[in-house]
């Protein structure tokens, strides 16, 4: 659309008569014209958009990498949840996130959420080898 604008104002027409033609406002063609003026074609592309800033600095999303590492590959605790991990975050950085924004957040820090069966802390390999050799009557 700017380029098109562009042409018809190289052809002579007006900048009204553009904003006309093309159905956008008056303001829209002198701005696509006056940046085109200044800065030629390049100023005409679309600038990156930044977008919303991150709720949580660097420093704390390093300090949650570290905390989902940690907790992940503790045997004391079960199975980590993403209501354990907005805790933690509200409780070290009074932010407050909602549980799809957590599996987002995961997201950007390099994480996966794929979950192995889980295992109960306190769990015996002993009791469960055990159970595993008892008879069965459906065994023949």
């Amino acid at each position: 659309m700017r380029y098109l604008a562009l042409l018809h104002f190289t052809e002579g027409h007006s900048r009204t008569a553009i904003a006309t033609m093309l159905k956008v406002s008056r303001t829209s063609v002198n701005k696509w014209v006056t940046t085109y003026l200044s800065q030629g074609l390049s100023g005409l592309d679309d600038k990156p958009n930044p977008g919303r800033p991150p709720q949580l600095s660097l420093a704390q999303q390093a300090c949650l990498k570290a905390f989902v590492q940690q907790r992940s590959l503790s045997e004391q605790v079960g199975r980590l949840m993403a209501k354990n991990i907005s805790h933690f975050i509200q409780s070290e950085f009074g932010v407050t996130f909602k549980q799809a924004n957590i599996y987002r957040l995961l997201n950007q820090l390099g994480f996966s959420w794929i979950t192995t069966r889980s295992r109960h802390p306190k769990q015996s390999e002993a009791a469960q080898a055990a159970f595993k050799k008892l008879p069965n009557g459906n065994d023949p």
